[in-house]
């Protein structure tokens, strides 16, 4: 989400650049699809999902008369990609299920939740923004619901802390940050929920860091919008000291905006899912496949906000201790500022 005036400024790039592109920043596969429904992974990693939220528009959830609230959705195969009406190839996995989420976050505090600086950066995105726990397949054959229970509904009271912008430039119009090709490195936003939430448990992050290329990661979020998928298979391509941020080769897509990345030897909270390759491309055919690249390419892949930039902001869940006011501090001083291979306006922005 964006302030009115940059929506604006981002539509007319949008009509110049990428019509119908997705509203987060784009992702993609490497290697083969290791995207899992729930149903499929271990009881451990299904506890770590049901932490796991799915951010909506106000205008796509609506309370009933019995005390649920609806989800405005609809199938992944309607998906339009282009001013021509293109639409998503048959071949391409999970089309018939159905798509509504914005982006991804992770309950991380009895009350707070963890996602991109691009998802919610001001109050009025933190208002419109509905939080949704449980919206995934539990079974083999089954379908997400439609319909969920108010307990697994929940609304953004505050932001603790959100940032979007570039750790060397600082804050930049987006028209800015893209004619200068400027990347909006600093990506992350800690959210403060209407109430505490009940019936499941936030999730530790790690604070010793240790993290290093090569390192084995997992994700857990909601691509285009679908119920969620667990990718694993995945590994840190590259880590920095300098860098507010590490690339991995994590098979995600737009709306995966926001997902919790963890340590896979560890299970502890990593960093933040923040932006991207292009995540579909047009066949000869005319329809919109997966973009697909190598497992490890040389020249990058999906940036992940490092943990420590938000672990200021996140208690300590043994002792309950209240949130300190300061991040942990990131010296940006050697980042460069360079287009990165593949950018498009979307990424840079982190739309």
């Amino acid at each position: 989400m964006v302030r009115k005036m940059d929506k604006i400024l981002l539509a007319a790039l949008l009509l110049l650049a990428a019509p119908f592109a997705a509203k987060a920043g784009s992702k993609a596969i490497y290697g083969d699809d290791d995207r899992k429904e729930y149903f499929e992974v271990p009881k451990e990693r299904r506890a770590q999902a049901d932490a796991v939220v799915s951010l909506w528009d106000s205008s796509k959830v609506f309370p009933d008369h019995a005390g649920h609230f609806l989800l405005s959705v609809h199938p992944f195969s309607d998906k339009v990609f282009d001013r021509g009406g293109g639409k998503l190839c048959a071949s391409e996995p999970f089309r018939n299920q159905p798509i509504g989420a914005e982006c991804s976050g992770t309950l991380v505090g009895e009350d707070l939740v963890m996602t991109a600086g691009h998802c919610i950066s001001t109050q009025h995105d933190c208002d419109d923004m509905i939080v949704v726990f449980d919206f995934n397949i539990k079974s083999p054959g089954g379908i997400a619901p439609a319909t969920v229970p108010a307990s697994s509904v929940y609304f953004c009271k505050s932001i603790v802390s959100s940032k979007l912008e570039s750790a060397k430039y600082g804050k930049l119009p987006p028209a800015d940050a893209v004619q200068k090709g400027i990347v909006k490195d600093l990506d992350y936003a800690i959210i403060r929920l209407d109430r505490k939430v009940t019936g499941r448990k936030p999730l530790p992050i790690d604070r010793k860091g240790g993290l290093e290329t090569g390192s084995p990661i997992f994700t857990i979020g909601h691509p285009v919008g679908l119920p969620a998928k667990i990718t694993e298979a995945a590994s840190v391509l590259n880590i920095r000291p300098e860098d507010p941020y590490f690339e991995a080769n994590l098979d995600t897509y737009g709306g995966n905006s926001g997902s919790g990345v963890f340590n896979a030897k560890t299970g502890l909270l990593v960093g933040i899912l923040a932006r991207g390759r292009d995540d579909f491309k047009k066949t000869p055919e005319g329809c919109y496949a997966s973009e697909v690249f190598e497992q490890n390419p040389k020249d990058g892949g999906e940036a992940v906000t490092k943990i420590a930039l938000v672990a200021g902001f996140i208690p300590e869940l043994e002792e309950r201790k209240d949130a300190v006011k300061e991040p942990v501090a990131v010296d940006g001083s050697a980042i460069k500022a360079e287009t990165p291979a593949g950018s498009t306006w979307e990424k840079l922005t982190g739309r």
